[in-house]
């Protein structure tokens, strides 16, 4: 059978625990990897775990405060990405006459 490598960059720490992972399963690295791939090709779609992804202390102190704001009317509402763009802009262009 024909082969080809892939070289990818990953923590040492990730590495380690999937390789024991796949030790326990009775499986290689390799053939994980490979499933996955053509997971990948047959589906064309990526799936993604929201249990294993945690945010970070200040991603949730920035919600809570983003939160806050929309409770407290502290947002703007744009009808389209020109206007929102334009009030960009014009705040740029304020904060340049200002200084």
């Amino acid at each position: 059978m024909n082969t080809a490598s892939i070289l990818i960059k990953t923590d040492p720490l990730i590495k380690a625990k999937a390789q024991k992972t796949a030790e326990k399963m009775g499986l290689s690295l390799t053939s994980i990897i490979n499933h996955y791939l053509k997971h990948f090709i047959n589906t064309e779609t990526i799936t993604f775990d929201a249990k294993e992804e945690r945010l970070s202390k200040w991603a949730i102190n920035a919600l809570k405060e983003s939160e806050a704001d929309v409770k407290a009317g502290r947002i703007i509402r744009f009808k389209s990405v020109d206007n929102a763009r334009a009030y960009v802009n014009s705040l740029i262009e304020n904060d340049k006459s200002s200084k």
